[in-house]
């Protein structure tokens, strides 16, 4: 049409002049442009034949370039805004290179494309209003060069095209050059239309392009990939070379390294998927090109050996095509980014590797790095499940494979392996996995290092080792992943890999596991890696000096302690190696020389410790810890090492190590004494050493009594004692410490001095002994000093410091009589000392000492200031007073007027007392409190009745304290435990609940606060309940005396620790269950015999109540009430839950709070009485008629069978359960049904049981033929045994029934077929409950907490194993407890699959009709010849009788979750006809949302029920019956719909909305179909998908039936 117009035109006005003019004037439009360009490129063809005749038309084609159609481009947005400017640019663009080409050898081209090129550079990217008024101007330059660079001359103006190409390229890779980058459209502007027109021009701008994008100089950063990939997929017809075409046509991208790595940048870590599908676009053409070309290629890497990065020989295509197309399959699964889309696509990934490695020349034959982009897909998923996946999919590798080495494939582990690994929940167990199983993934890591450190070479396993190493020091590591990357070093086999480098960067990732609070994981991960340090490092490369170095960094309080196995381990490699060790090549001053020998080591190691060189002489400063610390480890090392050399027994050789060894610390120690000036740095020293001799040498687990060498380090210590004593008394008492660095030197004398009393006490304490001596002169001394310095006159720093130090001191010996009464220096009587303590003035400021003769001393000379000593001043005064309140308590008066003799002012005025303690904590730090707490503990109760509003104060300020310190892990435990001592002391807890006060509702509310806190804070509410249980019963023994008259006002207490237990999130369950694997490691793990377990689990909190109530004496009229009240509330409690929510689902929070309450009542049975019992019955049996999940219902059942066994009179009361209405109950006659089929134990104390079972047959047989499928079988369950009994019994009375039930019996027993009635049949007569269950017998805590929760498919954390009973020893049971364990093999059994539960309390489980007819029909013998009516057939004769065409098509839909696609289905299906919608549940139908989308197509439709996991079953009887099975699935075989011809019998499976078809499903298909897509998303509405298929199913019979 165009051509006949412009023909049109010029045979009227034959001179295109005036037909140029006629157009160019007037207003512009897109039609008048696009005129002009068909009359352009008319001219353009006939001038092209050789008729253009017109001499004019190059100057006037020239004119209307410049003059109209450029002017015309550059103008703005007015001209025609939006889409329609777009069009009109096109069209100018066309009509302007039309125009150039007209305009030949003027050079017009090169002309406007100068132009342009300079209104393109001035016209990007300027931002804000001026950038906005360029950018028509330079939209306009890159449609001009778009148009006229095809017309410049390739040698004439090969500048000009590369200069325009070199801009292009910046401005299509976001300005990488310039100031501020384009906006996005910008370069897609560019590469849209710019660089493919260039891309025609060949030859020069080609190249430059392509230098500029892979030359070297080319941008490489990780952001310039998306906008790289954008121009090489517009260029790539270019890039790559085209068949037929010349031999120089330009650049062959599939030789270029560059040009893959972009592409596998793109593939492995470009954040958009745009990117990542230009990316397979390319690698997909490239593929093509090669094999249509059919020659050889090869692309290797520049300056590396090895496999190139891509090749090609056309010998072996069939392979190299198979390979890429399953590389891509995968690339193109990855997108899913789902696991069940993902996942069955993995093997293919194990075909790569097979088609990757020649296995004869151990060599690849694919670069690896292009599996690795596949790794690198799935380790920076989003979607941590796939992330997961994909990580075991690696570490598996070496598992089957014996794959070559590859540098890439160290550095990927290394670097994104390893970021990959420090994700915690990678660590998680597998479904099914118990409660402290190792993690899978932790154990596959330890395989795959072990595996593939073994297959390195020396060289390079000690590179990567160190690598690997290094790798763990550059991150703040969570506790999971460090304890699991160092379990995997640990197990690397014994190898010379790492020198002193190595062993400095384990003792950096040692500092890097500090961080974590979790206390046993991080004490885990130093023992595992010491051990990687003791299998990995060369001993020859580092000296004994660094080897002790690297131990200083372990903690001997959570790893490295003498008497564990990593002790004993540490001294075999000391002992095999000692000879081996590196000597340095020059001994210098400071460190001690180091030879071969580990005992001369040592020994001159203790040398240079105790010398004190010249220069640290002056110091005032305490020395470092660390040193001592270092010594005394390798002093007992040494000596465990030697004592292993010796034979057993042989004390001798061992006290003759140690005494050489210690000889320098001991003889200085003697000297202390008598050498008034032996430099304090060296005494320092040497006091350290002491004190970390002693600690060190302690042992861990379960050797602690007999030990050789702390017994010898024990007595060459006492020797000293005299000596040191008398030094500390000097210092202390004679005014040498007298600078605010000394408080540490205090604090050092008298942990000392604290260490030589309990020596003295282990050995038998003697009044008169040195230690004695010293403590009474001490004691009177500090008295004397602090009479002395109350005398008024102004204080200097060294009074000052005296006057702490003698508090200090009398504080530290108050502490040790208190603890130690066997040190009693004076008489029981009050005396001089205790007034006085009970005068002292509390809280005292310490006035700030003049400081001009000191001068800087003390601002510069101590870390510490001058507050924290006063507040170290006035903790010490009350450790002094806690000492005299609980020595001297019964002096404290009950009233104001009472006076008592001896004037005891503290005591005797409680109240100023307490008001005193309130005053200290608000001046005290956190970690001063807690002998005023201590003080507290004493007062409260003697002050709650007269001074209660003091004491509630008292309670809220420290609660206020307490609660603040709840993420500071050192100090909150302490005080939190000295809290609850004080609040919840029974004194204080019997006088609230006897007054009925303020103070009683606010320890109530403190007690709320904590359980509150306990939900977000492990281990707190173990603390409450274990304080309050012990000390309402201290001890089994005294049960039956005790009284809980008070206790019973808190019973809430016990209550809420009966139901207590959080939902953890994921991140707390994971850090719990590694923990319990540690735990379970036991002694194999030193960290397990050096930390001490705290029982904070919430489990602890269960156990404690529980086993409080075991101790309770039925017989006790306290604790029969306590106990009593307690179950009503329980009782309560469930009734509340089950009102709150009346369906909750399995494993809530509503599940598991009924579950325990049910145990605690199980519990509590044995207690109860009859006169009890009639009280609670009613709710006991109404619990029954509730929606229960399964392991509720158990409970419910097995306390009705203990009650009416031990009650028989309440059998009437559960006869009636059964007269209730049907609606009333529902499926929970099951619960009753249940009870009944245990009728035996039931029975078993009756004489006469014959009327029992006539009642009971009587029930049971009006249920057999109910019309619920599960309560018939319940109901034959219950009627199978009871009639076994009236067999045995003989009852002539039953003999009329007899023909009914054995009829009954024998129908169900012999079902014919494999359905699901005689599966579940089979199932509920093996089931626990009714088959292995004695109620009886299997009465014990075991089976309450752990077997039964297991059985009953509750989650893990629900079980309670018995082991964690007998561990917590807080509450002692009798000797002759016999609760814990079953007597029968219940505890042998595994969960099985029929679990008992209201069809309402969970998924809302439906009948089958057509099953429960097929079983109704074979248990009812008189139902036999009833014809079974086929529900497809009844719908089919409906829709016959309403004229409605039925075909052969069956859609299932059990997968498909939302009611919304199941209502479209459902019309769907009904509008064309098929035969039958499958679903899962068919209670859907009742569903609003479903009704609002079906319009009433249900009633016309037949809808058959078919669970998921019977789709199988149900599948295989549909192929059986003809049907082919039709998958609407992405596979890697799937087909076109497009391409697939339907069968008349066709069942069409549609997949879970999120999910799709499961793998397993996938394989009983016979074909999947896919709809073809076009755009990048990747899958469409399921009930859409379904439409589709349903509609071109229909289509295709139609068609085949001759229907149009």
């Amino acid at each position: 049409m165009e051509c006949v117009l412009a023909e049109a035109l010029l045979s009227q006005i034959p001179d295109p002049r005036v037909l140029f003019g006629a157009l160019c004037r007037g207003e512009a439009s897109v039609e008048r442009v696009e005129t002009l360009r068909f009359l352009l490129q008319r001219l353009e063809e006939q001038q092209a034949c050789g008729d253009g005749g017109a001499a004019a038309l190059p100057a006037a084609a020239r004119q209307v370039a410049v003059e109209y159609l450029v002017s015309l481009m550059r103008a703005g947005p007015a001209v025609d805004p939006g889409h329609q400017r777009r069009r009109l640019l096109r069209a100018a663009g066309a009509a302007l290179r039309s125009c150039a080409r007209l305009a030949e050898g003027q050079q017009l081209a090169a002309a406007l494309a100068e132009e342009a090129l300079r209104d393109l550079c001035a016209g990007w990217p300027a931002s804000g209003p001026e950038g906005a008024a360029r950018a028509p101007r330079a939209e306009a330059a890159v449609e001009v060069l778009a148009a006229v660079g095809p017309c410049l001359r390739p040698c004439e103006d090969e500048g000009l095209l590369r200069r325009v190409a070199r801009v292009s390229l910046a401005l299509a890779l976001g300005g990488e050059g310039g100031e501020a980058g384009p906006a996005e459209d910008v370069a897609a502007l560019v590469t849209g239309r710019l660089l493919p027109a260039l891309g025609q021009c060949g030859g020069p701008a080609l190249r430059a392009v392509w230098d500029g994008l892979v030359g070297p100089g080319a941008p490489s950063e990780l952001g310039s990939v998306g906008p790289k990939l954008l121009v090489l997929s517009a260029l790539a017809e270019k890039l790559l070379p085209q068949p037929g075409a010349g031999a120089d046509t330009g650049p062959d991208a599939r030789s270029c390294w560059r040009f893959w790595r972009s592409v596998q940048a793109a593939l492995a870590q470009a954040q958009d998927a745009l990117t990542r599908k230009r990316a397979r676009y390319l690698l997909r053409r490239a593929v093509e090109v090669s094999a249509e070309l059919r020659a050889d290629c090869s692309c290797s890497l520049q300056d590396r050996n090895g496999p190139s990065l891509f090749w090609w020989d056309e010998k072996k295509k069939d392979e190299l095509l198979k390979f890429w197309e399953n590389y891509i399959l995968i690339m193109e699964a990855l997108e899913g980014n789902q696991i069940h889309v993902i996942k069955p696509v993995l093997p293919k990934l194990n075909n790569l590797f097979e088609y990757a490695v020649s296995e004869e020349n151990d060599c690849w034959l694919f670069h690896p790095s292009w599996h690795l982009c596949i790794y690198k897909r799935l380790f920076e998923s989003e979607n941590k499940i796939l992330t997961k996946e994909g990580v075991i999919h690696f570490l598996e590798l070496y598992e089957t494979k014996a794959l070559p080495f590859s540098q890439e494939f160290s550095e990927f582990i290394i670097d994104q392996l390893m970021d990959a690994l420090s994700e915690s929940s990678l660590y998680s167990r597998f479904p099914g996995q118990l409660i402290g199983s190792a993690s899978p993934l932790g154990l596959k890591l330890q395989k795959f290092l072990v595996t593939y450190v073994s297959l390195l070479s020396e060289e390079i396993k000690s590179s990567f080792l160190f690598k690997f190493i290094q790798k763990m020091t550059t991150r703040h590591w969570c506790a999971v992943p460090i304890l699991f990357l160092s379990k995997a070093l640990a197990s690397v086999p014994t190898c010379k890999a790492l020198g002193l480098e190595g062993l400095f960067a384990l003792r950096v990732v040692l500092q890097c596991t500090m961080i974590t609070h979790q206390i046993l994981l991080r004490g885990a991960a130093q023992c595992y890696l010491l051990q990687t340090a003791i299998n990995l490092v060369d001993v020859e490369k580092v000296s004994l000096s660094d080897v002790s170095t690297f131990l200083t960094s372990l903690r001997q309080e959570e790893s490295l302690a003498r008497g564990t196995s990593l002790w004993t381990e540490l001294c075999d490699w000391l002992s095999i190696n000692e000879s081996c060790f590196r000597q340095p090549s020059a001994c210098s001053s400071v460190e001690p020389h180091e030879t071969s020998s580990l005992k001369t080591y040592v020994k001159d190691l203790v040398q240079q410790y105790v010398k004190t060189p010249s220069w640290e002489r002056e110091k005032c400063y305490m020395p470092d810890w660390l040193e001592a610390k270092l010594v005394a480890t390798m002093v007992l090392l040494a000596v465990d090492v030697e004592a292993m050399k010796v034979q057993y027994g042989d004390e001798q050789r061992t006290q003759n190590v140690l005494r050489m060894f210690l000889d320098p610390l001991l003889d200085t120690l003697m000297k202390f004494a008598t050498n008034a000036y032996m430099p304090l740095v060296k005494t320092d020293k040497c006091l350290q050493l002491l004190l970390k001799l002693l600690h060190t040498c302690l042992l861990k687990g379960p050797r602690t009594q007999d030990d050789e060498v702390y017994t010898l380090l024990q007595n060459l210590v006492m020797s000293t004692t005299e000596s040191i004593s008398e030094f500390i008394l000097r210092k202390l008492t004679m005014n040498e410490l007298s600078s605010v660095s000394d408080m540490d030197r205090c604090q050092l004398y008298l942990m000392v001095l604290t260490e030589l009393i309990n020596l003295h006490l282990k050995v038998g304490w003697k009044r008169g002994n040195p230690v004695w001596r010293v403590l009474s002169s001490l004691k009177n001394a500090s008295i004397r000093h602090l009479q002395e310095m109350g005398s008024g006159q102004e204080p200097t720093l060294s009074t000052q410091i005296q006057r702490v130090v003698s508090m200090a001191s009398l504080a530290m010996i108050c502490e040790a009589v208190d603890q130690k009464p066997e040190l009693q220096l004076d008489t029981l009587d009050a005396g001089p000392t205790e007034e006085f303590l009970s005068s002292l003035q509390l809280n005292q400021t310490l006035q700030k000492p003049l400081t001009e003769e000191q001068g800087s001393v003390l601002e510069q000379s101590s870390s510490q200031g001058w507050g924290k000593i006063v507040a170290q001043y006035i903790h010490h005064q009350w450790v002094c007073l806690s000492f005299l309140l609980k020595r001297y308590h019964t002096l404290i008066p009950t009233s104001e007027c009472e006076i008592l003799e001896p004037i005891l002012p503290a005591l005797q005025m409680p109240k100023r007392t307490l008001q005193f303690a309130l005053e200290a904590l608000t001046v005290l730090p956190s970690d001063q409190i807690l002998p005023v707490f201590h003080c507290m503990k004493i007062l409260v109760p003697v002050l709650l009745t007269s001074s209660e509003s003091l004491c509630i104060e008292s309670f809220d300020m420290a609660w206020k304290i307490t609660s603040s310190l709840s993420n500071t892990q050192l100090l909150f435990w302490s005080n939190l435990k000295a809290f609850v001592q004080f609040v919840f002391d029974p004194k204080v807890l019997s006088i609230a609940a006897k007054l009925k006060s303020q103070a009683y509702l606010k320890i109530k509310e403190i007690m709320f606060k904590i359980i509150e806190m306990s939900a977000i804070k492990t281990g707190v509410f173990n603390t409450l309940i274990s304080y309050c249980c012990q000390s309402w019963i201290v001890s089994a023994s005294n049960v039956s005396q005790g009284s809980l008259s008070s206790a019973k006002n808190y019973s809430e207490l016990v209550l809420e620790a009966c139901i207590f237990g959080t939902m953890f999130r994921r991140d707390q369950r994971l850090v719990q269950e590694v923990q319990t694997f540690i735990e379970n490691l036991g002694h194999d793990c030193a960290a397990n015999i050096v930390i001490q377990n705290t029982k904070r689990e919430d489990h602890y909190v269960r156990i404690c109540a529980v086993k409080f109530l075991c101790l309770l004496d039925g017989s006790n009229m306290s604790h029969k009430l306590f106990m009593e009240d307690l179950a009503i509330k329980l009782l309560n409690k469930d009734e509340l839950v089950s009102k709150s929510r009346t369906r909750y689902y399995v494993n809530s929070q509503q599940h598991r709070v009924k579950n325990r309450i049910w145990q605690t009542l199980l519990v509590l049975f044995p207690r109860f009485d009859q006169n009890f019992l009639t009280r609670i019955i009613d709710k006991i049996f109404q619990a029954g008629f509730t929606n229960n999940q399964a392991s509720i219902k158990y409970y419910i059942e097995w306390i009705i069978i203990l009650i009416l066994h031990k009650f028989p009179q309440f059998l009437p009361k559960f006869w009636d359960c059964f007269s209730y209405s049907e609606e009333s109950f529902k499926t929970s006659i099951c619960t009753f049904l249940s009870v009944l089929s245990h009728t035996d134990i039931i029975t078993e104390n009756i004489p006469e049981k014959k009327p029992i079972l006539k009642q009971a047959l009587i029930i049971i047989l009006q249920w057999c033929f109910n019309h619920n499928f599960s309560i018939r079988l319940y109901a034959l369950v219950a009627l199978k045994k009871i009639w076994s009994i009236c067999k045995v019994l003989h009852v002539e009375e039953f003999d009329a029934l007899t023909s009914v039930i054995e009829s009954s019996l024998n129908q169900v027993e012999s079902m014919h077929g494999a359905g699901n009635a005689k599966k579940n049949w089979q199932r509920i007569q093996e089931h626990f409950f009714f088959a292995t269950f004695h109620p009886l017998k299997d009465y014990c805590l075991e089976t309450i907490f752990y077997i039964l929760p297991r059985l009953s498919g509750l989650i893990e954390d629900e079980w309670i194993s018995i082991d964690k009973f007998t561990s917590f020893t807080d509450i002692p049971l009798d000797v002759g407890f016999q609760w814990y364990l079953s007597s029968t093999q219940l505890c042998e059994l595994k969960a099985g699959d029929w679990s008992q539960q209201d069809i309402d309390s969970n998924s809302g489980e439906a009948d089958y009709p057509s099953e429960w007819t097929d079983v109704q029909k074979k248990i009812i013998p008189w139902k036999n010849n009833v014809t079974d009516l086929n529900l497809e057939q009844v719908f089919q004769d409906r829709a016959a009788k309403l004229g409605k065409s039925i075909s052969r098509l069956i859609v299932v839909a059990s997968l498909i979750d939302k009611s919304t696609n199941l209502g479209g289905l459902c019309r769907t299906c009904e509008v064309f006809g098929a035969s039958v919608l499958v679903v899962g549940n068919l209670q859907c139908i009742k569903d609003k949302q479903f009704q609002h989308l079906s319009v009433s197509a249900e009633q016309w439709l037949p809808l058959v029920e078919v669970k998921p996991l019977q789709l199988t079953d149900y599948l295989q009887q549909r192929r059986a019956e003809g049907y082919t099975i039709i998958g609407v699935e992405q596979t890697a075989r799937s087909l076109d719909l497009t391409e697939y011809c339907f069968p008349e019998k066709s069942l069409l499976l549609l997949g879970n909305e999120r999910e799709g078809i499961p793998a397993n499903l996938i394989q009983q298909l016979d074909v999947c179909v896919e709809i073809p897509q076009q755009g990048i998303i990747r899958s469409l509405n399921v009930h859409v998908s379904g439409a589709l298929l349903i509609w071109e199913y229909t289509r295709q019979q139609l068609l085949k039936h001759g229907v149009h």
